[in-house]
């Protein structure tokens, strides 16, 4: 039986066990073994396995109709500014930190462990999103937390309860927990990605009285007045935030949410955000009553700090896209399988097979090149894969992103009203596909991201051009795509007006030659004919004359 036949998600009458999502996906399979992560092939078979149960799936579902609740105050009028979730937040949330998403490229760093780690997340990707957030949150605050390793109250106390894949959401000083979690706050209502806008102050605190405050572990202790508009995950352990400081300007500072003397810290939860997606997890409203918080870094050194955070963040947010994808893709097959229309099956109709095969395209090639790209955050030594992770890590949070709510759409329209109504995943998957390209820098901000890389070094453009020549020449379509696009990037990069573009040709070029080496040729030419040859549209369903749809679906709908 395909695993497929039983994959009615969310139908309670016809649970499903046992459906291993990494089994199902192989394109992912074969972008993990190309990329250097197979030494974890056991390890994520186990956790596609328990993904694909019908109770994971029915947490999902919990998580997003049950969203989480401020409590400000507890039953004696003190503050707490807690968050209460549903169990299957809690349940979803151990799954991702028994799986160390959230650390284990730090915890056990070696070849391909970024790899490993990302195939991991396009996994839980194609179940649930809104826990991926503090897990990802996490994952980007170990390289700047490093940063602090000559303050103990951070270093000592806190890598080791990160790195844990132990999941413990009690509101706790750290050193009485099993894991930590750490979110960021950075967004300003004044600011958005202008975060040189913010206001928030922060003042040393005289060594005398951080001494009487927090005794042997005060050193370095700073006060914090301000707001920040958008604060991640409040109920994570700690959170990283920018703040203008006295000494040096815009500064990163940690701020965990109890103090060293075991007191709660004054971050002042005002609201929960009411969001379009991402439901299941708490966005918030903060302001900060003299707060304390660690400097992270130097003073005035808070925007190159951050960025190394962002970097990791916007790789998420790839492949946290591919994930939805995928998993929007395998929803829109599966009905089409099922569902028989004008006296054959759906999926037998020849346009409904362009639809599909255009989405099939667009998911492994989407796959491809976030695995790609996690590669080059395994090989940060090497400085050519470090320039070419400067510029496929903007451009393809621009483009894969950008791409994904036109995708959960017309999956969703393959269903057609069944899949606009809440009973099926695909109306809570469209509504999770915008974040991705919104968080951590909006559109235009990649794209003028990418013209920057350019602009600052010949050496974007050398690694790029090394990457795509690794596709070769024999296909004419590609090699001519390559040299126009190389052409272009000679000489500064200043076009704003076309940044977008420029971005979305390199994203392109790096896809079709990465499916040129690796992938059948049935797909690399559909991709290169409906991607290079002629320009991908706002639509999908657009292959050309003479595209192997069968052989398109059946890969995708690959049998075990």
């Amino acid at each position: 039986m395909n695993a497929f036949d039983t994959h009615e998600v969310f139908n309670q009458a016809t649970p499903f066990e046992n459906v291993n999502l990494f089994a199902c996906d192989p394109a992912l399979i074969e972008a993990l073994l190309r990329e250097g992560g197979g030494a974890a092939l056991q390890e994520l078979d186990a956790l596609g396995e328990k993904l694909g149960r019908a109770g994971t799936y029915a947490l999902a579902r919990e998580a997003n109709r049950h969203g989480p609740e401020l409590q400000q105050f507890d039953r004696t009028g003190r503050r707490i500014d807690e968050v209460l979730f549903h169990p299957a937040w809690h349940e979803l949330m151990a799954i991702l930190v028994g799986a160390g998403a959230h650390a284990s490229p730090w915890a056990a760093p070696g070849p391909g462990a970024q790899v490993a780690r990302a195939a991991a997340y396009l996994l839980v990707g194609q179940v649930e999103n809104g826990a991926q957030c503090p897990v990802t949150m996490t994952y980007a605050s170990v390289p700047a937390l490093r940063q602090a390793l000559d303050l103990p109250q951070i270093a000592a106390r806190w890598l080791p309860k990160i790195l844990s894949r132990e999941y413990d959401p009690r509101s706790l000083p750290v050193e009485q927990k099993r894991g930590a979690l750490v979110g960021m706050g950075m967004t300003e209502k004044q600011g958005g990605s202008d975060v040189r806008s913010n206001t928030t102050r922060a003042t040393p605190v005289p060594p005398a009285e951080a001494q009487a405050l927090f005794g042997d572990e005060a050193g370095g202790a700073w006060r914090i007045v301000g707001h920040k508009w958008f604060f991640s995950a409040p109920q994570c352990d700690a959170h990283l935030i920018l703040a203008q400081a006295d000494e040096g300007g815009l500064s990163c500072f940690f701020l965990p949410r109890y103090l060293p003397d075991g007191s709660r810290n004054a971050i002042r939860v005002q609201r929960l955000k009411d969001k379009l997606g991402n439901r299941s997890n708490a966005s918030s409203e903060v302001e900060f009553a003299n707060a304390y918080g660690w400097l992270v870094g130097q003073p005035g050194r808070g925007i190159p700090t951050i960025l190394e955070m962002a970097s990791h963040t916007r790789l998420d947010c790839v492949l946290g896209s591919a994930g939805i994808m995928r998993a929007a893709l395998t929803q829109a097959l599966h009905h089409a399988r099922q569902r028989a229309v004008f006296g054959k099956p759906l999926v037998g109709q020849p346009l409904m097979q362009n639809v599909l095969a255009d989405l099939a395209l667009e998911s492994e090639a989407a796959t491809a090149f976030a695995l790609r790209l996690a590669r080059c955050f395994d090989a940060k030594d090497d400085a050519q894969q470090a320039m070419l992770a400067r510029v496929l890590t903007p451009a393809g949070k621009y483009w894969i992103c950008k791409r994904g709510p036109g995708f959960g759409a017309e999956a969703m329209e393959v269903l057609g009203g069944t899949g606009y109504v809440e009973d099926a995943p695909l109306a809570r998957l469209y509504r999770e596909l915008p974040v991705n390209s919104i968080w951590e820098g909006s559109g235009n901000v990649m794209c003028l991201d990418v013209l920057r890389a350019f602009g600052k070094s010949p050496a974007a453009r050398d690694a790029l051009a090394a990457e795509l020549a690794l596709a070769g020449d024999a296909d004419a379509a590609f090699a001519g795509y390559r040299a126009r696009l190389l052409a272009d990037l000679d000489g500064p990069q200043t076009d704003e007006f076309g940044a977008r573009q420029l971005s979305e040709r390199i994203v392109l070029a790096v896809q079709a030659g990465l499916l040129l080496r690796h992938a059948p040729p049935f797909v690399a030419q559909a991709f290169l004919q409906s991607r290079l040859v002629q320009a991908p549209g706002g639509a999908y369903g657009r292959l050309p004359a003479g595209t192997d749809c069968a052989a398109i679906l059946a890969r995708a709908l690959r049998e075990y």
